[in-house]
């Protein structure tokens, strides 16, 4: 048995989802309709929904765990250095004993990458 989980994110518009997931995560458009659209890269996968309602109610913080935290990293800050989050731009080692860096976009939405060695 398998279980993947799959987070629903609320933006204003798809476009500003695109730009967080597909523009910097380089996620790929699998399907996509007026107001919802899924991504997906490497098996993660996020539902992404236009209704400016849920999006003022919810700011998620997500969690990606990866085997290749220097490499995803230097692509970002070389591309999209305007999403690194100010309170964890760089590679961390973290107390808890993952390396991490973090992207907030303009909406507040909060993106975790963390790779335990």
């Amino acid at each position: 048995m398998r279980f993947t989980l799959v987070p629903k994110v609320f933006f204003d518009t798809l476009e500003q989802g695109f730009d967080l997931f597909v523009d910097a995560l380089r996620f790929e458009v699998k399907y996509q309709d007026d107001g919802f659209a899924v991504v997906e890269r490497n098996g993660a996968k996020a539902y992404i929904v236009a209704s400016p309602e849920f999006a003022a109610k919810d700011r998620p913080e997500i969690a990606i765990e990866t085997d290749a935290i220097d490499a995803l990293h230097a692509d970002i800050a070389a591309r999209r250095r305007d999403l690194l989050h100010p309170n964890l731009p760089d590679v961390t080692l973290r107390p808890w004993g993952a390396r991490e860096f973090a992207l907030r976009d303009a909406t507040d939405v909060c993106i975790v990458f963390r790779q335990f060695d």
